[in-house]
């Protein structure tokens, strides 16, 4: 359990940092208080894991070749997508302003909800669901890395964007990716 959830935090925490919620997180947390948008944050981010882990699960269920083919092309998928998506994020802005707690969190968990279907972030904790027969260990080092990632962003994400560029946190996350989508490649097609 402790190797794959080790490795499901380090690929997710890697690829949430240039991620479209994240930044939706650094927004969210410069406008309202940050327990009350990390709460709304860390409610959704659960929610997406569970689905993805769900998915995953269901596709783990192919042979093992076809498995490892299809593996490797979302790798490649969750690559391109993250790349993509570098220079869509720099104008994230919020516009209600929420008047209570239960607001901003209510505030926080939609736009988070929203920010991530489809997301290169959930398309990797499919594939490492997939990839391990472990969705516990899974599940728990996506929750984990979600949560963390969503913290620096709601309460150093500033100090943090100004020491690491998006950008290079963003291609290392996608050369990654790229490595682990040759590792399935390779063990597809050799069996």
């Amino acid at each position: 359990m402790g190797v794959a959830a080790a490795i499901t935090f380090g690929i997710v925490a890697l690829a949430e940092l240039a991620d479209t919620s994240a930044l939706a997180t650094l927004v969210l947390g410069t406008r309202f208080p940050a327990r009350w948008v990390l709460l709304g944050v860390s409610a959704a981010m659960a929610l997406h894991v569970g689905l993805a882990i769900a998915a995953g699960s269901l596709v783990a269920l192919l042979p093992d070749r076809p498995l490892e083919a299809i593996v490797a092309v979302t790798f490649l998928v969750g690559a391109v997508l993250l790349l993509r998506e570098d220079d869509d994020d720099d104008e994230l802005t919020v516009k209600e302003t929420p008047r209570t707690r239960w607001s901003v969190i209510a505030t926080s968990f939609g736009v988070t909800m929203l920010s991530e279907f489809a997301d290169p972030t959930q398309i990797v904790i499919v594939t490492l669901a997939a990839r391990y027969d472990d969705p516990l260990a899974v599940g728990v080092g996506a929750v984990l890395a979600l949560w963390a990632v969503s913290a620096l962003a709601v309460y150093g994400g500033a100090r943090l964007r100004g020491l690491v560029p998006v950008r290079w946190v963003t291609r290392v996350a996608a050369a990654i990716l790229v490595v682990l989508a040759a590792i399935s490649a390779i063990s597809a097609i050799l069996g």
